[in-house]
This record gives C-alpha cells, structure tokens and sequence, in this order.
C-alpha cells in the first residue's frame, strides 16, 4: 500500500507514541516482577529469550527469512551490546544515584540523538526540533524529580543515554534493508543470548507462581515486543532525532500509571513537566506535518 508523504510521516508518529506508552510500563511490570522474588537477569532472560521465540514464529508465518551479512552483524551488536550494555549501564547505575537523577540523565539521549544526526547522518538541525528538544529537556527534568548522586552512577547513566544513541542511530540504517519483525528477530534473541548466560552465572529466580508469569506475560508483549517493533517501524518513516523526541512520551506513562496503580502522589511539578514534554511532541508533530504539506504542495505545482 502506497501513502502519501503526510499519512505516512502520521503514521509514523503514532507508532512511535504507541512505542513510548508502551516503554512506559516496563517500570510497573519490573516493580510486580520484584516483589514475585525475581531478579534483574532472570527477568531480562525471559523478556529477550520468550520476545525472540514468539517473533521467530511471526517471522516463519510471515515467511520472511533472517537477515544475513553485515545488516545480521549489525542487529546482532544492536541486541548484544546495544541493548544488554543500556540496561546494564542504566541498572548499575540506580545503585550510586537517585533512580530520578538517572532516569533524567538516560533522556539525554535525544539531545545525543540529534546531535550524532548532524554529525553522521548530515541532518541539517532546524529551530523547531532544537526548541522542542528544550523543551521536552525541561519537562522531564521537571518530571523525574531529580536528586543527587555519585559520579559512578552519573557516569553510567550518561553512558546508558549514550549507548541507547548509538543504537539509534545504528538502526535508522538497518531498518532500511530489513523489515521490523526480522530485526527485532534478531535483537531480541541477541539479547536474550547474553542475559541467559548471565542468568546461568548468578542462578536463575523464575516467577513463583502464576501472577508472577502473568507480569512476565506483560513484560514481553507489552514493554517488549509491541514498543520495540513499533518503534523500529515508527524510526523508518520519522527518522532518529523525530523518534527521539517523540519517546519522551514514555516518563509521562510511567508516572500516571505509577499514581494509577500504586498511589504515588503526582505533584504540580510533575504536571507541569508532563505538559511540557506532550507540548514539545505536539510542536514537532505539527512542524513535521506542515513541512510534508509544503513539499506536496511544491511538487504538486511543479508538474503543472
């Protein structure tokens, strides 16, 4: 199916806040996972290695093969060091510093985003995306709550923010030659390759009874599968710094849903920082839809 440059750039919006509400509940789930005995490497083991099973059985009815070569190579270190070195970085983190500080530092990374854009993309910055990119900055500053630290844990998470980057950017040319089943295929089962043997190290703690699964359930559908593969989806049509900036939706998510389901006051600041975050994805989306506007309108005039 063919789209026009606006329905697709909208399309890709969606799935890219689809993506970022979906992220979002990875915090509540891991909160239910911990209290059923589970540990941090058992429960990232599940997610990757029961993502990548169900995806290999999408990709065999969908009758796409694996990628192979380079692009196989390249989904290989985005599952295997991309993803394992961000959350590793942004778990070991949480030990030496506020999880509000690092949560504030790992959304750095669309500030890193764009700036690696310009540099070896060649993305040409542009007011509206570097005034949103401030803007959504504040909010989630404003949102998280940020506290102090000690420089390990700063250092990690700016190094999470700058792993998950790269990753970015790695991907907006992945996705270029595969589609988004074949390469969260590959990611997931990177992943879960290296969790798994780090599960075999430290003792596995599997869920303890049937709520636990359940969560686990939720985990690899919802925070895993679903924003993964809409997100990577999403990323082809709106490109890496667009992507970026749109998934500052995700600490909106997780803090309504936090005061949802276990009662966490919301604070006027966190309010505030919410409205910011959704002004500056409303900025860019407008500004996004009116530069296709503008260029239908000139090629349209140009065969006339």
């Amino acid at each position: 199916m063919i789209y026009s440059p606006i329905m697709r750039r909208l399309i890709g919006i969606l799935l890219i806040a689809i993506s970022a509400a979906s992220f979002g509940t990875l915090a509540i789930f891991g909160r239910f996972a911990y209290e059923d005995g589970m540990d941090i490497y058992t429960v990232l083991f599940l997610r990757f290695g029961l993502s990548a099973s169900f995806m290999t059985v999408i990709l065999i009815l969908r009758k796409e093969h694996f990628p192979r070569g380079s692009i196989l190579a390249q989904l290989v270190g985005m599952g295997a060091l991309g993803y394992v070195g961000q959350s590793f970085s942004y778990l070991t983190a949480i030990k030496y510093a506020s999880a509000g500080l690092v949560a504030l530092l790992l959304y750095l990374y669309p500030i890193f985003v764009a700036i690696l854009s310009v540099i070896f993309l060649h993305e040409k910055p542009t007011r509206v995306k570097t005034i949103a990119l401030a803007i959504a900055f504040i909010g989630t500053l404003l949102t998280v709550g940020p506290a102090g630290g000690q420089w390990t844990g700063i250092l990690l998470a700016i190094a999470a923010a700058l792993i998950y980057s790269i990753y970015i950017i790695v991907g907006t040319n992945v996705i270029k030659h595969v589609s988004a089943v074949q390469s969260s295929t590959v990611i997931f089962a990177s992943a879960g390759v290296v969790y798994g043997i780090l599960t075999f190290i430290n003792g596995a703690h599997f869920p303890a009874g049937s709520s636990g699964w359940l969560t686990m359930l939720g985990i690899i559908v919802v925070s895993t599968i679903i924003p993964v593969v809409t997100f990577l989806a999403g990323l082809e049509r709106v490109g890496p710094t667009n992507a970026a900036m749109l998934s500052t939706l995700e600490p909106v998510v997780t803090v309504l849903l936090a005061a949802w389901l276990f009662g966490e006051k919301l604070l006027p600041i966190v309010l505030l920082g919410g409205g910011l975050i959704l002004a500056a994805v409303i900025l860019l989306t407008r500004a996004e839809l009116s530069k296709d506007t503008e260029n239908q309108i000139a090629l349209k005039t140009s065969e006339h």
